[in-house]
C-alpha cells in the first residue's frame, strides 16, 4: 500500500461482511461510498442516506469537510464521480444503526484504524515470519513450473533471485518502501490498445482462437484502474507502481479463457516500453526474462493477502535492476 493512500479492509467476525475502503493518511481518515456503508451495516441504502442527511441537518458534522467526490470506473468501463464519506461520518452512522456489526466496526475503527493511520502501518504480529512465508511461496512457484506444461521449460527461473530475497528481507524488517524513479508517465494505458497488443502476441506465437478471449469485464476494469484517480490525484503515482499493478491484476483476475500469465507478462513489458522504461542505460532489460517469469508465477501462486508484498518487490526490482 502507498505510504499516503491505499486500501484497508474491515471484516465482520459474525457475518463475514467485508468493507474495502480507501485509506487517506494525508488526512488521517478513510473514505467509503454510501453503497459501501449500506453493505457494511447491512441496511438498505435509503436508510443510510436518511441517517447521513440527518447528521448534516442536525449539524453533527459539516458536510463540506467530511465528503469528497472521486472518479470510479464501473464494470461497464465508464467513469463516474461518486460521493464518499470519511471515517467521522461512517462512525456517526454506526451509532445510529443498532446492530452487532455496527458495534464491531466502531470498536475496530477506534482501536485499530486510528493506530494504523497514526503509525503509518498496522502492527503485524507475524512480521518476523514474513520472509519465511515468501520463500515458501517461491518454493511453491518453482514446483508449479516443473509440473505445468505451459511453463515446464522455465524450471530454472529462480536461479538468479538473490537480489529479490534481499528486497524481501528489507520488507520483513519494515525497511522496504516503494521505490519511485520520478520518471514522468508519458503513456496512459488504453483498453483498445491493450487488446491490440494482445492480438500481436497471439499472432506472434500462433496462439489458438481462444487465446486472449475475455470471459467477462474484469480485464477492462484492470486496465481502467491503472490510471484511476482519487481526490483529483492518481491512485498509483509512478511508472513502476502502475506497471506492477498491471502485471498483478491481469494475472490474478483470470480474465481470459487462455493465456492469462503470458498476456500479463507481455503487457507488463509492453507498458514499460511504451513509457521508455524497459531498458537500462546499457541496453539490457531492467527486469531479466527469468525474473519476470518468476514474478508472474509467484503472483499466480500467491494469496491475495500477499499483494502488497509482491507490488513492493516488483517496484523495487525495476529500480534496483537499473543500478
Amino acid at each position: 500500500m502507498d505510504s499516503k493512500k491505499g486500501f484497508i479492509k474491515f471484516t465482520s467476525s459474525t457475518s463475514g461482511q467485508s468493507l474495502d475502503v480507501l485509506l487517506d493518511e494525508n488526512k488521517e481518515t478513510i473514505w467509503a461510498s454510501e453503497q459501501q456503508i449500506a453493505a457494511l451495516f447491512e441496511r438498505d441504502r435509503t436508510v443510510i442516506s436518511k441517517h447521513i442527511k440527518n447528521i448534516f441537518t442536525e449539524k453533527e458534522l459539516i458536510q463540506d469537510s467530511v465528503c469528497v467526490k472521486f472518479a470510479h470506473t464501473a464494470n461497464d468501463g465508464k467513469t463516474y464521480n461518486v460521493t464518499h464519506y470519511n471515517l467521522d461520518v461512517i462512525i456517526a452512522v454506526g451509532y445510529k444503526v443498532k446492530s452487532k456489526i455496527a458495534t464491531q466496526f466502531r470498536i475496530w475503527a477506534t482501536k485499530t484504524l486510528k493506530e494504523h493511520l497514526l503509525q503509518g502501518y498496522s502492527i503485524n504480529q507475524k512480521r518476523l515470519i514474513q520472509l519465511k512465508k515468501t520463500i515458501q511461496l517461491i518454493d511453491r512457484t518453482s514446483k508449479i513450473a516443473t509440473r505445468n506444461s505451459e511453463t515446464k521449460e522455465l524450471i530454472h527461473v529462480l536461479t538468479d533471485y538473490t537480489k529479490a530475497l534481499d528486497i524481501l528481507d528489507h520488507y520483513d524488517h519494515q525497511k522496504l518502501k516503494k521505490s519511485d524513479s520520478g520518471n514522468e508517465v508519458i503513456f496512459k494505458i488504453d483498453y483498445q490498445e491493450a487488446k491490440a497488443a494482445i492480438e500481436q502476441l497471439r499472432i506472434k506465437f500462433d496462439g489458438s482462437k481462444i487465446f486472449g478471449n475475455e470471459k467477462d469485464q474484469s480485464f477492462k476494469s484492470s486496465i481502467a484502474v491503472i490510471d484511476q484517480t482519487f481526490d483529483g490525484k492518481e491512485l498509483y503515482n509512478s511508472i513502476e507502481e502502475k506497471a506492477a499493478n498491471l502485471l498483478y491484476l491481469v494475472v490474478k483476475n483470470h480474465s481470459f479463457t487462455d493465456g492469462n500469465k503470458r498476456i500479463a507478462a507481455w503487457l507488463f513489458v509492453w507498458y514499460l516500453d511504451k513509457n521508455n522504461f524497459l531498458y537500462k542505460g546499457d541496453g539490457s532489460k531492467k527486469i531479466a526474462n527469468n525474473t519476470l517469469v518468476a514474478l508472474t508465477l509467484m503472483i499466480a501462486e500467491s494469496n491475495p493477502k500477499e499483494k502488497e508484498l509482491i507490488i513492493n518487490v516488483i517496484t523495487n526490482l525495476i529500480n534496483t535492476e537499473n543500478e
